[in-house]
């Protein structure tokens, strides 16, 4: 029993014998004596019992914070034991489901409808340290984390957000009022007039699916049931990488496919400024400054930049005069090599005479991501069971809802017509 039900409890009982003793007239000096003795009692309870509140306090808020995290705690256990094998098992010969794999598939049916066999985001993930001996797949470490999904993609790179979501669609509130202060010119002036406070919608909606086919020979279903699994993981997890960076980035808004950054420039309000000269750490670095000046970011150090390996190459060739330092280790001796990311398939390849391409940059502000990639419900993986049916082959196909949005034009630049020749 709580200490706080305890102190009450005798509270209760101190003040009904007080109220028999209080209603005589005359009461015995045992009586008397015993009152003071209560009221003393009574009185250093009430000091007892708000600490044993304060005490008790500390002790909810950690069950409370331990059951929050038990369920999410409980479920990435389960994804751990995830089998694709048996899902490619179920969809080509019918054999049931078992153990924490049918599990899975329960709860997201529970959640959502799905054609065929709904798989996990979790489970496309690339574990670190996995391997495979004598037949029995190790993972040594899992990572229930959707924007981990993909950790060598630009997009995580770049600090997009992977948000997971369950179904419907999801806004973001973004302020967009121009609040202005203003001192009192006299001592009867009046300050500043009040404006208005306004905010606008950053939507997520479930209008792009993403199709990855899969064709596995008979050959591959009788190998060896782990080498099977990681390959269906390896391939689908590369396919859906390249697509989803692809799209992020340089995604046209039509033919099924979302609206990208780079396209999109006026659609989210990003500046986009047309360089027309070799790239130089000047010119990244008056892009870094323009930055801070709209107190985007507060040092260098945090703004993450995309660029096309061409302009390494160009950048690293180019030395100042005089001098053994490059280009390339101007830029990196500002900006760390860690928040650079190079990409031919982010960005397109360089075009015109001399040849140019695009760069991006972007930074995190409040703790906010320049990007938000949406993930509807989990990967539907349907079969088709005709198309391979002479050879005894299995063809998949892989659903996945995505769609991008970006918070805040700000935190994002493009510049364009970078000259690496």
């Amino acid at each position: 029993m709580l200490d706080s039900v305890k102190i009450t409890r005798r509270q209760s009982e101190i003040r009904q014998a007080l109220a028999g003793l209080v209603g005589k007239a005359t009461p015995t000096d045992d009586e008397t004596r015993s009152m003071e003795t209560m009221d003393a009692e009574y009185r250093a309870n009430e000091t007892r019992y708000r600490a044993a509140l304060i005490a008790e306090d500390g002790e909810r808020r950690e069950a409370g914070a331990e059951l929050e995290t038990r369920s999410g705690t409980e479920w990435g256990e389960m994804v751990a034991g995830f089998e694709l094998r048996q899902i490619a098992l179920a969809l080509d010969e019918g054999r049931a489901l078992t153990g924490r794999t049918a599990e899975v598939v329960q709860e997201l049916r529970s959640a959502g409808g799905f054609r065929g066999m709904p798989v996990p985001w979790q489970a496309l993930e690339r574990r670190a340290g996995e391997t495979i001996a004598s037949g029995t797949p190790n993972p040594l470490q899992t990572r229930p984390i959707i924007d981990r999904i993909f950790p060598d993609s630009v997009a995580a790179r770049m600090g997009a957000a992977m948000i997971s979501i369950p179904s419907g669609a999801v806004e973001w509130p973004v302020t967009t009022s121009a609040v202005t202060a203003g001192w009192q010119a006299t001592e009867t002036g009046g300050v500043g007039g009040p404006s208005a406070y306004a905010t606008t919608d950053k939507a997520l909606a479930p209008n792009n699916t993403l199709g990855i086919g899969m064709k596995i020979t008979r050959k591959t279903l009788l190998q060896s049931g782990p080498a099977l699994e990681e390959a269906i993981r390896r391939d689908m997890n590369g396919a859906i990488g390249q697509a989803l960076d692809q799209a992020v980035f340089r995604g046209e808004g039509s033919s099924g496919e979302p609206l990208g950054i780079i396209p999109g420039v006026v659609t989210y309000g990003i500046t986009s400024t047309a360089i027309g000269a070799v790239a130089t750490w000047a010119v990244f670095r008056a892009a870094v400054a323009r930055f801070m000046a709209a107190n985007a970011a507060g040092s260098p150090d945090a703004v993450k930049l995309l660029i096309r390996p061409e302009v390494w190459s160009y950048m690293d060739g180019v030395l100042i005069t005089s001098t053994a330092v490059s280009e390339w280790d101007r830029m990196i001796a500002n900006i760390p090599a860690a928040n650079i990311a190079m990409s031919p398939n982010a960005l397109a390849a360089p075009t015109g005479t001399p040849l140019a391409c695009t760069a991006l940059l972007a930074t995190n502000t409040g703790g906010v991501a320049p990007i938000f990639i949406g993930a509807w419900g989990a990967v539907d993986l349907i079969r088709d069971p005709f198309s391979d049916a002479q050879s005894g082959g299995l063809r998949l196909t892989a659903l996945a809802t995505m769609d991008v949005t970006v918070a805040r034009g700000a935190q994002l630049e493009v510049l364009t017509g970078v000259r690496v020749a």
